[in-house]
């Protein structure tokens, strides 16, 4: 389990990756589909912050938007896995949290209103075992359990991963939204 050093920053073992959602439903500023933006964010987060590094990297899933929005177009989807290097001290989950804001910002996200369609979102998912209800960035993300096109292209990348509040494998996250009736997002080809 993560412990926090005396300067504040976190102490992460090899095995406590970080998770980071991806997704977009709008062009990019230069036009480009929401699949090529979400894939050129999926490249520049390795090595988003010193020692990150970019391990593992889902399939890109498609979904409508949560909540509904009538109208709005689907959402491209997928996850991305970091792992901290050894000797590097690992930053702190706000310093991450604001590197993806820019990185977001640089893909064109504005932020009219909640939930509105977006060029990019990255999400900080989970920081290996880390729980943590402030400040910002709250881990694991608050709804991140609930949404099948996280946690489907999640078990992808982290199969077995046990969601650190609840105790869960995403596996049986997955199958408490299949009982529930939610349909899965769309696995789109790998050769998209």
């Amino acid at each position: 389990m993560s412990q926090s050093t005396r300067d504040g920053r976190i102490a992460l073992r090899a095995t406590e990756d970080v998770l980071v959602a991806i997704g977009a439903n709008l062009p990019g500023p230069d036009g480009a589909p929401p699949l090529e933006t979400c894939r050129r964010a999926a490249a520049a987060l390795d090595r988003v912050m010193p020692g990150l590094r970019l391990i593992a990297l889902s399939g890109w899933w498609a979904s409508d938007p949560v909540p509904p929005q009538p109208g709005a177009p689907r959402f491209v989807n997928g996850v991305a896995r970091l792992r901290q290097g050894r000797g590097v001290p690992p930053p702190d989950p706000a310093a991450l949290l604001g590197a993806l804001h820019r990185r977001e910002a640089e893909a064109g996200r504005t932020r009219p209103y909640p939930n509105a369609p977006r060029s990019l979102d990255l999400d900080l998912i989970a920081w290996g075992g880390l729980v943590r209800d402030a400040p910002d960035p709250v881990l694991p993300h608050p709804r991140a359990h609930g949404r099948g096109f996280v946690l489907y292209p999640l078990a992808e990348v982290a199969p077995g991963w046990r969601h650190p509040r609840l105790g869960l494998s995403v596996e049986a996250l997955i199958a408490a939204l299949v009982a529930a009736g939610e349909a899965p997002p769309e696995r789109l080809p790998d050769w998209t």
